[in-house]
């Protein structure tokens, strides 16, 4: 059996990758992709390939990428990795960005997008905390945090203004086949 795809999107801040990393530790039998990007490797509960432009580049024209995007001024890819998880039978999540939700979905039509959501000053708290960005770029990824996706896939909300546990409890329930 061909395991399923979640794309879990969300403004900066909002607890994705957080998220994605409880789930693992409860469920080991979930694949959690490693994404390549441009930029260096801060602290963090992010787990990524950090890699040079030109590094990234080379990657992307020997087709190592399922899908790749901009924003922030970096580049992310997804590596075709996520293939050999899903013929094991391993549901696969990646933390993935609207801007290539149309194209997932194309790609992989069981795709479904988790949308991982914070209310605005729960996402400057976090944004400043992390410290990554300057006041000015927090203020950007804040700007950007009204989230809309383009139709197609399901989408499963998971509100993550409370606890760690709580947010997690949702986030397992998003992954679990829908009712009919």
């Amino acid at each position: 059996m061909a395991g399923r795809v979640f794309a879990v999107v969300g403004p900066s801040g909002a607890g994705k990758d957080t998220l994605m990393a409880e789930a693992a530790r409860l469920r080991p039998d979930l694949h959690i992709v490693r994404r390549a990007i441009t930029r260096r490797v801060a602290g963090g509960t992010e787990s990524f390939d950090a890699v040079t432009e030109e590094e990234f580049l080379s990657r992307k024209t020997a087709g190592q990428f399922v899908f790749d995007w901009q924003a922030h001024g970096r580049r992310y890819g997804i590596p075709r990795s996520i293939d050999r998880a899903l013929s094991e039978g391993r549901d696969v999540l990646f933390n993935g960005s609207r801007a290539i939700v149309a194209h997932a979905w194309e790609e992989y039509p069981g795709l479904t997008v988790i949308l991982v959501t914070a209310s605005v000053p729960t996402l400057a708290r976090r944004l400043a905390e992390r410290g990554r960005e300057t006041p000015v770029e927090v203020a950007q990824r804040l700007a950007r945090a009204v989230y809309e996706i383009p139709c197609g896939p399901p989408i499963r909300v998971v509100e993550n203004d409370g606890t760690l546990a709580s947010a997690t409890r949702a986030f397992l329930g998003a992954l679990q086949p829908l009712r009919i």
